[in-house]
């Protein structure tokens, strides 16, 4: 979480939400051996490595994504104030992102995460990565987030406010840190010793 105390509130607001979804990441996780984090509840279910590796491999897109646009909006001085709101269809992809799925869709091909990734590379990536989107949080800090475009990866030539697009990558987290949970808690789960 920053230390800024000056943040928009709806940023100031979602930097929370971040330091939260890092915390239980790292809960979910805490004791577990790398069979475990890798197991799988069936053939086409993902591992809860694959959950979070899935994260990495979109967040790290975002992240370069996110840098690009704000590198744009400072250069074109588009400074702005909020209270910022999402309108009726950035309420409804968040809705539709959130856990419980509301529908599963696939991944696709190219965030489709390997199996068998080692709890050593997958989760230190994942902290960077929520590094990155709170410095991220400050630099967007004063600029018009609604003004500011970003690309959506995997919708096309979607291009999300940058409010909406740091509200859909925390709600997509917590959409597969969910699905993460179900795999741990699952009866067949190999018993933590």
């Amino acid at each position: 979480m920053l230390t800024v105390t000056s943040l928009d509130p709806e940023l100031a607001a979602l930097d929370r939400q971040f330091a939260a979804l890092k915390q239980e990441a790292s809960e979910l996780v805490d004791g577990l051996k790398e069979s475990q984090f890798n197991w799988r509840p069936h053939e086409r279910g993902w591992s809860m490595a694959e959950c979070l590796l899935h994260l990495n491999i979109v967040g790290d897109r975002y992240v370069h994504l996110i840098e690009k646009a704000l590198a744009e909006a400072r250069a074109r001085g588009w400074l702005g104030q909020g209270p910022f709101q999402h309108g009726w269809l950035g309420k409804w992809i968040l809705a539709n992102t959130e856990p419980p799925p509301k529908r599963k869709s696939k991944a696709a091909r190219s965030f489709t995460p390997a199996y068998g990734q080692p709890l050593t590379a997958v989760m230190p990536t994942f902290f960077h990565l929520q590094g990155q989107l709170a410095l991220q949080l400050e630099e967007a800090n004063g600029l018009d987030l609604t003004r500011i475009k970003v690309p959506a990866p995997g919708m096309g030539p979607i291009r999300l406010n940058l409010y909406l697009t740091f509200a859909l990558i925390a709600a997509h987290e917590r959409r597969h840190l969910w699905q993460a949970r179900q795999v741990r808690n699952h009866a067949d789960f190999p018993a933590l010793r």
